[in-house]
């Protein structure tokens, strides 16, 4: 084999930019040191054994999971990447002779970070960022969730209630080793898919069961940026997360979601702190829905349905999808995948201005 010259790497990144490096363009635009302080407060290891390996720098950490996110990758196959491409390197700011992390510290920090509860300061803080930049909230707020899946769990019915009951099996509790691989956060829930099934001649609703969790989120109308979120199992319904959601830094009171945010409760609340409903109204027990509230329903569609890109993006291109165990790991899993909509969402917007510029 050749024996690699002085400036081969360099030429071959010089390619690689060449064909767009969707990384280095992240990191054109991202100034991640902004995560810094939050970082290596709540990642504290000034406790590690005398003598022991010091700890990795917590920026790197940081960007590390973000690629694991982005590219949807385990840990060992993260460690593997990160050695074997030289775009993650490059934006790592890693050298060849320099140690990579390798999956259980990748592994480590990312307790660490679900144990602190750190997660939800590290988005406040990309979110301060951003309207720093003049990505201010603005012009309203979409208001959805999506159910986020997670391994099926093989539990009897009995093993079922005696879980939403707050307990553990007995049968669990002689088994650690299968205790371990339970979540007893997740739970089931059935979604009726708008697509019909022919049931004895008549179409019905196709029932559609999930276990998972489910990212609830509100985004703002104008840049389509996540603000808020809120990770709670499957089963929760989404009317009842609204109050968690809203956003009292919109330049706008516009609200917009769909029916399963629509009731009198919330009405109240929205009204109580200001907001201007522009919820979907409901159709009414035994009766056609009214001329005018479908053509309402019509119009405010066509502003709910943006916060869907947020969700495909999520599914489609992170192939977002829990395989921890636990709430506290899957709220991390779910929030790094917000933050990287938004850092993904700000490259959109800055390649606009520049062309626009």
């Amino acid at each position: 084999m050749k024996q690699p010259g002085l400036f081969d790497i360099d030429y071959r990144l010089e390619s690689l930019s060449k064909f767009g490096d969707p990384l280095e363009k992240l990191k054109e635009v991202v100034d991640f040191e902004l995560f810094r302080q939050e970082l290596e407060q709540g990642l504290d290891f000034s406790e590690r054994p005398k003598g022991g390996r010091p700890p990795y720098d917590a920026v790197l950490i940081f960007k590390i999971l973000l690629l694991q996110t982005l590219y949807t990758l385990s840990d060992e196959q993260t460690e593997y990447q990160i050695k074997d491409r030289l775009s993650f390197m490059r934006f790592l700011d890693l050298s060849l002779n320099q140690s990579v992390p390798d999956a259980k510290t990748i592994w480590l920090y990312r307790e660490r970070l679900a144990q602190k509860g750190l997660i939800e300061k590290l988005f406040s803080t990309f979110d301060r960022a951003l309207k720093n930049q003049g990505y201010l909230a603005m012009s309203g707020q979409v208001v959805d969730a999506s159910i986020i899946s997670a391994p099926r769990q093989g539990m009897t019915k009995e093993e079922k209630e005696t879980i939403k009951k707050g307990h553990i099996p007995e049968e669990w509790k002689k088994n650690p080793s299968k205790l371990a691989q339970k979540d007893r956060d997740a739970r089931w829930v059935v979604k009726y898919s708008k697509a019909k099934a022919q049931e004895n001649g008549k179409l019905i609703d196709l029932a559609i069961p999930s276990f998972g969790y489910k990212n609830h989120i509100s985004t703002d109308k104008r840049y389509g940026f996540i603000r808020k979120f809120h990770v709670t199992d499957a089963s929760r319904y989404d009317g009842k997360v609204l109050h968690q959601l809203l956003d009292k830094e919109n330049t706008c009171s516009n609200i917009w979601s769909d029916t399963a945010y629509r009731s009198e409760e919330n009405e109240t609340l929205l009204k109580a702190h200001g907001f201007t409903s522009q919820l979907h109204r409901k159709k009414p027990k035994g009766k056609a829905i009214p001329v005018h509230i479908l053509r309402a329903n019509s119009k405010k569609s066509k502003i709910r349905c943006k916060v869907e890109h947020v969700f495909a993006v999520q599914k489609d291109k992170m192939d977002l999808f829990i395989r921890t165990i636990g709430f506290d790991r899957a709220n991390v899993k779910i929030a790094f995948a917000n933050i990287v909509y938004n850092m993904k969402r700000l490259v959109f917007w800055e390649n606009r201005r520049a062309f626009a510029g």
